[in-house]
């Protein structure tokens, strides 16, 4: 039983990672897949496998689609949950920077929950001394407001993204004359 009131666990953020329309396209191919492959035996057969595929794969999609929920005492994202006093510092990104988050700059111990059709990504650090994972990576659609409800700041914001944005300006790309 938890001997936390109501009013501490108030939801600050919630999102769910829906699928993005393109990708419902692939529990359609894998049925009309799977019923091609048995119309040679039966058509009727075939269509029904097709159409008891495509049901089980929309539930599936529809099942396992994760959430992200910040309450004032921790922090939920998939299947993991992490109390508030252990996330340290929390930046968002978009755009290209979002994407070396994902590949180049990305630890291997990291937590990760990341959708390939979401651009934005929010990082948290994690402080508690007997974990491990220096920091969770979660891809998210409104990365200004999931970083917001944790304290946190946008990359174009902080100090590092400001000397990027100067060293930017400095030096254009003119083509040699």
């Amino acid at each position: 039983m938890s001997n936390t009131s109501p009013a501490a666990s108030s939801v600050l953020y919630s999102e769910k990672l829906w699928p993005s329309a393109s990708t419902w396209i692939w529990p359609i191919i894998i049925a009309m897949t799977a019923g091609i492959a048995v119309a040679p035996i039966s058509a009727p057969l075939g269509w029904g496998i097709g159409a008891a595929m495509l049901v089980a794969l929309v539930v599936i999609f529809l099942v396992r689609v994760p959430s992200i929920e910040v309450t004032d005492s921790t922090v939920t994202v998939g299947r993991a949950s992490i109390e508030r006093q252990f996330v340290g510092e929390v930046v968002g990104y978009r755009g290209e920077e979002a994407f070396k988050q994902r590949g180049q700059k990305l630890h291997g111990l990291a937590y990760m929950l990341l959708r390939g059709w979401l651009d934005g990504v929010v990082k948290m650090e994690v402080t508690d001394e007997r974990d491990t994972t220096p920091y969770w990576l979660t891809s998210t659609r409104r990365p200004e407001e999931l970083a917001a409800s944790l304290g946190g700041v946008m990359y174009e914001f902080t100090e590092e993204g400001k000397a990027e944005a100067e060293a930017g300006e400095d030096s254009p790309l003119t083509p040699e004359d």
